[in-house]
C-alpha cells in the first residue's frame, strides 16, 4: 500500500468519523422524539430505543386522547400557521427587493456606489441578538409588539442585505451584451431585464430565498423577545412551552423539533438544484 493510499484511506476515515459526530444530536433528537419518557430519563442512558411510538406527535397535533396524561394544550398548528406566514412573507419581500437592489448595484453606475454597497454590508456584521433590546423598544413605542407585521420587517431587514450581496455576484455574471441585444431587438430596458437577466439569475435567487426562509423559520432569539401570545409566536418560540418549573417534556420537544426540521427539508430538496448552481455559479469564469 502506498502513501497516497494510506492518505485516501486517512481522509475517508476522517470524514465518515466527523459526519457521525455532527449527525448524532441529530440522530438523537428525532430518535427521543419516538421514545417514551421514561427510556429518556433512564440512568444509565438507553443508547438502542427498545420501542418506538408516535404518540408524541398524536399528542401534539390532537391533543392526546380524552383523560391521557399527554394530553397537550400547546397550540402548535396555530404556530405552524404563523410560521409559515411569517417565513414566506418576509423571504417573499426580502427577495423581491434584494433582487432589485441587487440588479442596481450590478447594472448602474450612481455616485458613492461601492460605499452604499459597503454599508449594506455591513449591516450583516451586526450578530441579530445585539438588536434584540432597540427593536423591542421602538417596536413597543409604535405598537408592533405580538405582530406578523413586527416579525416580518425584522426579517426582511435581517435578509435583504444578504440577497443583494447574491443577486448582484449572479448579475455581473451575465454579459452585458444579452440585454444590450434584446433592446436593439426592440424589448425595453424592463422586458430585457424580464425575460433575459431575471431567467439566467434565477439559481441566485432561489439560493437567496431558501437561506432568507431557514433564518425566518430557525430564528428563536429576536422572535421570543418580540412575540407574547398565540397570535405571533412561532414554531420555534412554542419549544419553550414544552418547559414547565421543575420539569421538560424531552419527548415532546423533540418531535416538535422535527416537526420544524421537516418543512425545511422539504424546501432544500426542492431547490436543490439551484441552490447548489447558486452557491458555485460565482466562482467559474466563463
Amino acid at each position: 500500500m502506498n502513501k497516497k493510499q494510506i492518505n485516501n484511506i486517512l481522509i475517508w476515515f476522517s470524514a465518515i468519523v466527523l459526519i457521525i459526530l455532527i449527525m448524532t444530536p441529530g440522530l438523537w433528537v428525532v430518535l427521543t422524539a419516538f421514545r417514551p419518557q421514561v427510556d429518556v430519563m433512564a440512568k444509565p442512558a438507553v443508547w438502542i430505543p427498545r420501542n418506538l411510538n408516535l404518540i408524541q406527535f398524536e399528542t401534539m397535533l390532537f391533543g392526546g386522547s380524552e383523560g391521557s396524561m399527554g394530553r397537550s394544550p400547546i397550540p402548535v398548528l396555530s404556530y405552524l400557521r404563523n410560521s409559515l406566514i411569517i417565513s414566506f412573507t418576509s423571504t417573499f419581500i426580502a427577495v423581491l427587493v434584494g433582487t432589485i437592489g441587487g440588479y442596481g448595484f450590478a447594472r448602474h453606475n450612481f455616485k458613492h456606489k461601492n460605499k452604499y454597497f459597503l454599508l449594506i454590508m455591513l449591516t450583516r456584521t451586526i450578530p441579530g441578538i445585539s438588536l434584540s433590546l432597540p427593536i423591542f423598544i421602538i417596536f413597543s413605542k409604535i405598537g408592533l409588539i405580538d405582530t406578523h407585521i413586527g416579525i416580518i420587517l425584522v426579517f426582511v431587514a435581517l435578509n435583504i442585505p444578504f440577497t443583494v450581496w447574491l443577486t448582484d455576484g449572479f448579475f455581473r455574471q451575465i454579459p452585458r451584451a444579452m440585454s444590450e441585444v434584446a433592446m436593439t431587438d426592440g424589448c425595453t430596458k424592463l422586458q430585457a431585464f424580464w425575460h433575459i437577466e431575471l431567467p439566467l439569475s434565477r439559481s441566485g435567487i432561489a439560493s437567496a430565498g431558501i437561506f432568507a426562509f431557514l433564518i425566518s423559520w430557525n430564528e428563536y432569539a429576536l422572535v421570543s423577545n418580540l412575540a407574547r401570545s398565540t397570535d405571533s409566536k412561532t414554531l420555534t418560540v412554542g419549544l419553550m412551552d414544552f418547559t414547565a418549573q421543575f420539569t421538560i417534556n424531552w419527548p415532546g420537544m423533540c418531535a416538535l423539533a422535527v416537526f420544524i426540521i421537516i418543512p425545511a427539508l422539504i424546501l432544500t430538496f426542492m431547490v436543490q438544484k439551484h441552490l447548489v448552481t447558486g452557491l458555485t455559479f460565482g466562482g467559474v469564469k466563463g
